[in-house]
């Protein structure tokens, strides 16, 4: 076999690759030996099949398979040889494309290698790392929403008149046409006006009722109403206002606690103190990390393939389209044009993806099988009851798990990084902390 190069500018390369016509018998050759033993054909006991007639029978498919597994070892040789490593995957072609049995192949494979990647000295980086701690007035203020969402109702003073956001408690029958149908009536149904619960128009209704009042509320249903028996019909609903009740926050204490899982108010506040620092530690390592990538990207310069910053501009501008045209779900849309914005973004975070990604190499950096089951399951959370089907889907595509395992890798990089740099602690209130955070997003 022989390899000449063609082309060697920047990163882009290019090889000539040319495999004897001998040398590639020779591999169907070695194949149809292999197979022989386990080939049955009439008038032949098994594994007496003349090697002429399996040639014959098998010999163009054999011949395809030989052409790519020599063109493959080709390839895996010279990268092995040449230390590159294509940034894509290479292009691979052939270039005689008359060929016929009897010829030398020749192929023709071009690619862009990634760069070398300079040195750093993390030691020499500075990072600052905020630090908040959960005073009382923040845990008060959790407290406080935690009571308002675990708020109860109490009755209203008698002859009082329903409002918005009160809870009414009711029986009611429904009917379409003097029929009732199915799913149309319950007793002692706590329903709270305003809450959208309902069918449109019938929470309304209620606004102003007394305890004690019998009314008739009439609605139409939804014309893409799921039970397609009701869909788009007019339904008169028989109302007993048995209660009309106002909302009243939880008070804060033992009981309230409890409601949340915990022993006591004190072992509540705890949690609420450990969650909130735990969110203000989430939010200052995003500070951290960005203030490291800044670093990176002003520090360590190297060429970059232009294939990949190509690839990485027309995502980020087809994201940026989608977010902007959120109505179009599907990807049935005009080309999307890449500008010098997409360009230079995608530059950076082709840099730093290819820093980070030679950093965690030559330091053995890896996520742990136990790491990526972790990721998978946080993910299916999001799927209630399909967790089993994402996991195998998950299994079978390895686009899927590389998605997972990137950010995972990507922070343990950093957290490298950060054990070497030089942090210094800096304490700063919870406002500091979130105009920090809101001046990243603003970046």
């Amino acid at each position: 076999m022989q390899v000449t190069e063609t082309v060697n500018e920047g990163l882009k390369r290019g090889y000539a690759i040319r495999i004897p016509a001998a040398e590639l018998d020779a591999k169907v050759q070695e194949k149809l030996a292999e197979a022989q033993p386990d080939v049955e054909m009439k008038g032949f006991r098994k594994g007496k099949v003349p090697m002429a007639l399996l040639k014959k029978q098998f010999g163009p498919r054999i011949m395809g398979e030989a052409m790519q597994e020599t063109v493959d070892g080709a390839m895996s040789s010279h990268f092995e040889e040449t230390g590159d490593r294509p940034a894509m995957q290479p292009d691979v072609k052939m270039t005689n494309e008359e060929w016929k049995e009897g010829d030398d192949v020749e192929v023709e494979m071009t690619y862009e290698a990634l760069p070398d990647i300079p040195e750093f000295d993390a030691k020499k980086l500075k990072i600052e790392r905020l630090k908040v701690k959960a005073d009382d007035a923040s845990v008060d203020e959790a407290l406080g929403n935690l009571a308002e969402s675990a708020q109860n109702f109490e009755d209203r003073k008698k002859g009082s008149k329903a409002k918005d956001g009160d809870q009414v408690v009711i029986d009611f029958k429904g009917s379409i046409d003097g029929d009732e149908f199915e799913g149309g009536s319950a007793e002692d149904y706590p329903l709270v006006l305003g809450s959208n619960s309902f069918i449109p128009g019938f929470e309304e209704q209620l606004v102003g009722a007394k305890e004690g009042d019998e009314t008739e509320i009439k609605v139409d249903f939804p014309a893409d109403y799921q039970a397609e028996n009701l869909a788009g019909k007019t339904a008169v609903f028989a109302c007993s206002v048995k209660a009309v009740k106002a909302p009243a926050k939880a008070e804060i204490d033992d009981e309230l606690a409890k409601k949340f899982g915990a022993e006591d108010l004190a072992a509540l506040k705890t949690q609420i103190s450990e969650r909130l620092e735990a969110e203000y530690t989430g939010a200052s390592r995003s500070i951290m990390k960005r203030s490291l990538l800044d670093q990176l990207d002003k520090l360590v310069k190297f060429d970059l393939p232009p294939s990949l910053v190509e690839a990485e501009a027309k995502q980020i501008a087809h994201q940026l389209w989608h977010e902007e045209n959120p109505e179009v779900e599907g990807h049935d849309h005009p080309e999307i044009e890449t500008t010098k914005e997409h360009d230079e973004l995608a530059e950076r975070r082709v840099r730093l993806g290819l820093l980070l990604a030679e950093l965690g190499r030559k330091n053995e950096i890896e996520v742990s099988d136990a790491e990526m089951t972790q990721a998978v399951m946080n993910q299916a959370r999001q799927y209630p009851g399909q967790e089993r089907q994402f996991f195998e889907f998950v299994q079978n595509n390895p686009q899927m798990r590389q998605q997972l395992q990137a950010p995972i890798f990507e922070d343990k990089v950093v957290d490298y990084i950060f054990e070497l740099a030089k942090v210094t602690d800096k304490d700063v209130s919870k406002d500091d902390l979130q105009k920090a955070v809101e001046a990243l997003e603003d970046e």
